[in-house]
């Protein structure tokens, strides 16, 4: 497990019931005689998503009471000792949910084997561990969902959900407005089946265009792929929304958690009177990342939030 791994106080809040009127695969039911899966434990922990988890305890990397966990189907119960990597690993603490303005020029990920920056290395101080729901990537920019629980985190990338990934988005080379309204009918490019694509053109600047992309499967560079094969090279890609969540006015490098009532209204999180208690205010509406674009959408007050957190030695974040 990477450095940093921080105590925790209180049990996290369940998702069994995070979308109303969902179900519960075999795989995800606990027996509450024999207490929860160990890989799922440690997700909702914020030590990593499930699947991460697995490998780790594949790979060796944790115990249960000093002995080596052998299968992602061990159960924890209240008071047993985990540890990774010879950490030991505290037990939950209450969900929580964090919109990131992320810059271009880092990763999405903990460690870089290429020793490049990472999202998690400019983090604010003082913010639990974190993990991210999808990714961006390195040359991309914008909304990043954080989270301290790897539970949420799956649940939140599953394309099931029907949520729209909004993008605004630079290109360079000649704009086919038909072609690009024939994208809402799902693209096939080099065997990969992209399912159906909004695409509209918001303005021209000689060569360079803006467009606004909406997707719902979020394949990997699923943006920069289809515009090339629309002959548009991508310059800039800026994510502005993820589901119900908005890039809104954050400054570029700035966290903001989302409060529990958004948690409540937009996932159906039946949250505990303690996250109920996080104060709420109103994110003003998308300010527009440069050149023209589209008239600015009326004020979400649903996604209120609390003063964004800025970079470290509250050093303003660096222009990209």
């Amino acid at each position: 497990m990477a450095p940093g791994i921080r105590g925790r106080s209180a049990r996290s809040v369940h998702l069994h019931s995070l979308y109303r009127g969902g179900t519960v695969s075999d795989d995800d039911q606990d027996d509450p005689k024999r207490g929860e899966r160990i890989a799922k434990w440690l997700a909702r922990a914020g030590v990593a998503s499930r699947r991460d988890a697995e490998k780790m305890i594949a790979e060796g990397r944790v115990k249960l009471g000093g002995k080596v966990v052998e299968t992602p189907a061990t159960f924890i119960t209240p008071g047993d000792h985990v540890t990774v990597d010879g950490k030991q690993v505290a037990a939950p603490e209450r969900t929580r949910l964090f919109r990131y303005h992320k810059p271009d020029g880092l990763v999405t990920t903990h460690r870089d084997p290429e020793g490049r920056a990472t999202v998690f290395e400019r983090l604010p101080a003082g913010l639990p561990r974190l993990v991210s729901v999808g990714r961006l990537d390195i040359t991309s920019e914008g909304l990043l969902l954080l989270t301290n629980d790897g539970e949420l985190a799956r649940k939140l990338e599953l394309p099931s959900n029907g949520w729209l990934r909004r993008y605004r988005v630079r290109v360079h080379g000649r704009v086919d407005e038909q072609a690009l309204a024939g994208l809402v009918r799902g693209i096939t490019i080099d065997g990969v089946v992209y399912g159906p694509i909004e695409a509209g053109l918001d303005a021209r600047q000689g060569t360079n265009s803006w467009l606004t992309v909406s997707i719902k499967e979020g394949k990997n560079r699923e943006v920069r792929r289809v515009m090339a094969h629309l002959g548009l090279d991508v310059t800039r890609l800026i994510r502005t929304a993820y589901g119900p969540f908005q890039l809104g006015a954050l400054p570029r490098g700035a966290v903001e958690e989302v409060n529990a009532k958004v948690l409540r209204d937009q996932l159906g999180l039946d949250a505990p009177k303690r996250l109920r208690e996080v104060a709420q205010t109103v994110v003003t509406e998308e300010a527009p990342p440069e050149g023209p674009r589209r008239a600015p959408r009326a004020r979400n007050a649903s996604m209120g939030s609390r003063r964004p957190v800025h970079g470290r030695a509250g050093r303003k974040p660096r222009e990209t």
